[in-house]
């Protein structure tokens, strides 16, 4: 992903959350986020057709705002907006990463009975090392320690 490493993820029923050790080079963020967004949507269409998915895909067709429906938008999977938070510090990274990894297990989502057992996540990566659905990156490794600090 031209320099730019996934570090953790979760794909939740309705968001996704993702730590993304970005390097401000090649693209900036929006186009960076956009282009990512717009892969996943081509996949989860591709995916609801081979299912005959097709109440849902009508639904995500009624969505299209008029103004996209004139770019040739034909399916909204996503709100127009993303939440940044840069992790400047180890201790506030870790905070991300665990809350995160609890997302699916806590408050009203309950989708799995710990955060290990949760297969849509990084959980598992931090836990014993293996990758799952996307190779993911230790943040460790990531780090740029000069500046962590400062």
């Amino acid at each position: 992903c031209k320099g730019h490493t996934l570090a953790g993820y979760v794909i939740m029923p309705n968001h996704v959350h993702i730590l993304l050790h970005y390097t401000g080079k090649e693209k900036n963020l929006n186009i960076l986020i956009g282009n990512g967004k717009r892969f996943m949507a081509y996949e989860m269409l591709r995916g609801l057709q081979s299912k005959g998915a097709y109440e849902l895909l009508t639904k995500l067709q009624k969505a299209v705002q008029f103004k996209d429906v004139q770019k040739g938008q034909k399916h909204c999977f996503w709100k127009d907006s993303f939440e940044v938070k840069e992790c400047r510090t180890e201790t506030f990274l870790l905070q991300k990463l665990h809350y995160m990894h609890n997302n699916p297990v806590s408050g009203k989502w309950k989708l799995a009975s710990s955060s290990l057992a949760y297969l849509h996540s990084s959980a598992l990566f931090y836990f014993n090392g293996r990758q799952q659905l996307f190779a993911v990156k230790h943040y460790r490794e990531l780090l740029d320690w000069e500046h962590m600090y400062e």
